[in-house]
């Protein structure tokens, strides 16, 4: 199950490149990001364009401020199979994916954090995907899958899941994402 609500970009206000100020599950930090469907054209990735195979109708982008943040803090399970008990024995494996990418040759992206925190809310663990360079989407507009997976550090209580959309030039901000989760697991399930 993925712990991120709205990491499709499906739910609340948008549809459109315009910036909107609030973003269902999300708290926006800094910037104003936009929903961007898939099928708006005049540059933006579109249902032809690399990225999820399953694609909603929407992504995310950082709409037009230099820098967009996007904030989630996730209380993780404290019973069950990835309850509290599992994670101090080191038994809660993680997995954090997105699609991310940008603009043509464009060095805007996106950046995909999960900040692993006690019950003070003191960081315990970090671990970070992208930005995907243009060299890496072959200067094509487009969204690459990155994924990291590890062990949920003993005494993490919560996840602080940040989305950071950087502008390097132009007016607007070109970093994109998609399919956003961050899942647990133990013994092969998540």
């Amino acid at each position: 199950m993925n712990l991120v609500v709205n990491g499709d970009a499906e739910s609340g206000p948008g549809g459109s490149a315009e910036p909107v100020a609030e973003v269902a599950g999300w708290e926006v930090r800094e910037g104003a990001p936009a929903l961007i469907p898939y099928t708006l054209a005049g540059g933006y990735p579109g249902p032809d364009d690399p990225g999820p195979a399953d694609r909603g109708s929407r992504f995310f982008s950082g709409g037009n401020s230099a820098r967009t943040a996007l904030v989630q803090d996730i209380a993780l399970p404290a019973h069950g199979r990835a309850g509290h008990r599992a994670v101090d024995a080191g038994r809660v494996r993680y997995t954090l994916a997105a699609w991310l990418g940008g603009y043509a040759a464009q060095e805007d992206g996106a950046r995909l954090s999960v900040e692993f925190r006690d019950a003070l809310g003191t960081p315990v663990a970090l671990s970070v995907l992208g930005p995907v360079t243009a060299a890496e989407r072959l200067s094509r507009t487009a969204l690459v899958e990155r994924t990291a997976t590890a062990t949920v550090p003993p005494g993490a209580r919560s996840a602080r899941v940040l989305l950071v959309f950087t502008r390097t030039g132009g007016t607007s901000n070109d970093g994109y994402a998609d399919a956003v989760s961050l899942t647990l697991a133990t013994g092969g399930r998540t």
